[in-house]
């Protein structure tokens, strides 16, 4: 045994021999990572006072503040290789942090907490008036020198609401008003439907889904008539699901998903405003929209590649081929076997070619980095037709209302260099190339061999 004086260093230990090089490495990582922070965080903040200073120089505000922040977003971003969404919205951030908690920014730099922490205490913070904002941030900075970013939301929360000086109700009245609901598109064709509601009606939704759900289990153990239930309760969520017709083995997560889909997506709202005395009211007849790209093999079902819904991300086939099915007008799309890009469109039915091609070549906002489906976009012209711009698709682009506004109030400039290639320049003189999307799927001139592994 050895003794007490020369003890072999414990497992795990700090100190202990070959670990003492990597924890000082790690260390000077954690050190210099925060000093980069730091400074990035000071410049996104003077970027953002910098283009609130531009926008004030012909004493205009509103507007053009707004037009000006865009731009020197879109500007870093093409920098950081980022979108110019987030790029504006660390822009925000930073200018919040910096102005608005400057105690919070100060005791970040001082690395009495951390940056979990400021984002946390920022995001509880929005709801505070500015009147009470510095004795919160004080008492938010005490909470968080205690412990880790991801335990101190639910501390800063009830801090929040005591220091907040309207009452729980008033504030839920003014919450409630923000109601909303979006769409998070994820991996494997799955995507995250989130409703911001008041809490008492999203327990009842769920409570109801549930209720739901179990009479559909109930019924399918009874057996019997329990196919006849099922099928009225989720019939088009299984399909969508993929789940097989017998026999019915949903979970209740999946009986519950499936259910809301139903009766979102062929219900209608217990109080229709469009109901007339005359007629029976339209929203229920409303049906959700989605654009979809589909080869013929797959439609036919020679083989089993996945579709695109285009904004969205990859559909399984199956789903695919039931969406076209149910369809009167269909679109005929000829890829170009070398590029691999549209080049022309026709349907069964005539329609306006122009519109569709455009569509089906754009496929989302054509600004660099943003993914807004075209189906969402505004057509622009590209020369403006006032300026004698002409209506024809070599000078139109699909551009969502954020960029649109930005080229038309920014000096953000952009030009078409042929076949659908857009070039933009930046105020600062950086050019930005925008390539023609390449469809997740297309048709491919049969060469006879083995099919060639998809474009996954």
């Amino acid at each position: 045994m050895t003794s007490s004086g020369d003890r072999a260093p414990e497992f795990g230990h700090p100190d202990s021999g070959s670990h003492a090089p990597a924890f000082a490495a790690f260390a000077e990582a954690l050190d210099l990572f925060h000093v980069g922070e730091v400074a990035r965080m000071r410049a996104l903040a003077d970027l953002g006072r910098s283009a609130l200073r531009e926008a004030r120089h012909g004493g205009v505000r509103g507007m053009a503040s707004d037009m000006e922040l865009r731009s020197v977003a879109a500007e870093a971003a093409g920098m950081a290789r980022l979108t110019d969404r987030r790029l504006q919205g660390e822009i925000d951030h930073a200018m919040t942090v910096i102005d608005d908690y400057p105690a919070v920014f100060a005791a970040w730099v001082e690395r009495r907490i951390e940056r979990g922490h400021v984002d946390v205490i920022v995001r509880v913070g929005t709801g505070v008036p500015d009147e009470v904002r510095g004795s919160f941030a004080d008492a938010a900075i005490d909470v968080c020198e205690r412990d880790v970013p991801s335990r101190v939301r639910g501390a800063l929360e009830v801090l929040a609401a005591r220091v907040h000086p309207q009452s729980f109700t008033e504030r839920h009245g003014a919450a409630a008003a923000e109601r909303c609901v979006r769409v998070f598109h994820g991996a494997d064709g799955m995507s995250n439907l989130v409703a911001n509601l008041p809490t008492v009606i999203a327990t009842g939704m769920l409570d109801r889904l549930t209720q739901m759900g179990q009479a559909v289990k109930d019924a399918r153990d009874a057996g019997g008539c329990g196919d006849a239930v099922e099928a009225d309760a989720s019939s088009a969520g299984a399909a969508g699901a993929g789940a097989d017709a017998a026999p019915d083995a949903r979970t209740m997560d999946q009986l519950r998903a499936d259910i809301l889909g139903d009766l979102v997506l062929g219900g209608a709202p217990v109080v229709d405003p469009t109901y007339g005395t005359d007629r029976a009211g339209g929203l229920g007849a409303i049906r959700a929209r989605v654009q979809v790209t589909v080869t013929a093999e797959t439609l036919m079902g020679r083989d089993e590649h996945p579709a695109d819904a285009v904004g969205a991300g990859p559909i399984d086939a199956d789903t695919a081929r039931e969406l076209a099915g149910q369809v009167t007008e269909w679109d005929r799309l000829f890829i170009d076997p070398v590029t691999r890009t549209p080049v022309e469109i026709d349907t069964y039915r005539p329609t306006s070619s122009m519109k569709k091609l455009l569509m089906a070549r754009d496929q989302h906002c054509r600004f660099p980095g943003c993914r807004r489906a075209a189906i969402r976009c505004e057509l622009d012209h590209t020369i403006d037709y006032a300026l004698g711009g002409h209506t024809h698709i070599f000078n139109l682009a699909h551009l969502c209302q954020r960029h649109h506004s930005m080229k038309q109030f920014t000096k953000w400039k952009v030009r078409q260099l042929g076949g659908g290639v857009l070039e933009w320049t930046s105020p600062l003189g950086r050019v930005y190339r925008e390539d023609v999307p390449i469809p997740a799927v297309c048709f491919t001139i049969d060469s006879g061999g083995p099919p060639e592994r998809p474009p996954f």
